[in-house]
């Protein structure tokens, strides 16, 4: 029996145009197995919602470096919850202070990682939520 693979869309969302560390991090996903759709740069928060329901993903990670983690992640999140995929993981990494992270996890947004952290570290946290929190329809 086959297991269907975790889908990921990971978009860079705003004007930051480093996106090495999502390269790094969308590839570790891939040779763990999962499917991943890379958006690449400049994505608007409603485009990477817009992607993630059309792919049905599991999972949205986003790589923020530019400072506007506050402003990405509460959009996407609020856009998650209209679209009715607020059961999916919103997840990412960037500069992200320890004082914002608790307030994005407040609002629903998963762990976030930062430069440096191990890409294991995040496929098995990944793993780890999604086989937590399963969808309510079938895919």
């Amino acid at each position: 029996m086959s297991e269907v693979p975790i889908k990921v869309v990971v978009g860079k969302p705003g004007l930051d145009g480093h996106d090495r560390g999502a390269k790094v991090v969308a590839r570790s996903l891939v040779e763990a197995g999962m499917e991943v759709v890379y958006l690449g740069l400049r994505q608007t928060p409603e485009s990477i919602v817009a992607a993630a329901l059309e792919e049905d993903a599991d999972v949205i990670g986003l790589s923020v470096l530019s400072g506007a983690h506050m402003t990405h992640f509460k959009r996407i999140r609020a856009l998650m919850l209209e679209e009715g995929i607020g059961d999916r993981l919103l997840t990412g990494g960037g500069i992200i202070p320890t004082k914002d992270q608790e307030t994005l996890t407040k609002l629903g947004v998963g762990r976030l990682f930062g430069p440096g952290d191990d890409p294991g570290d995040i496929v098995d946290y990944i793993r780890d939520w999604v086989k937590t929190h399963p969808r309510e329809e079938v895919h």
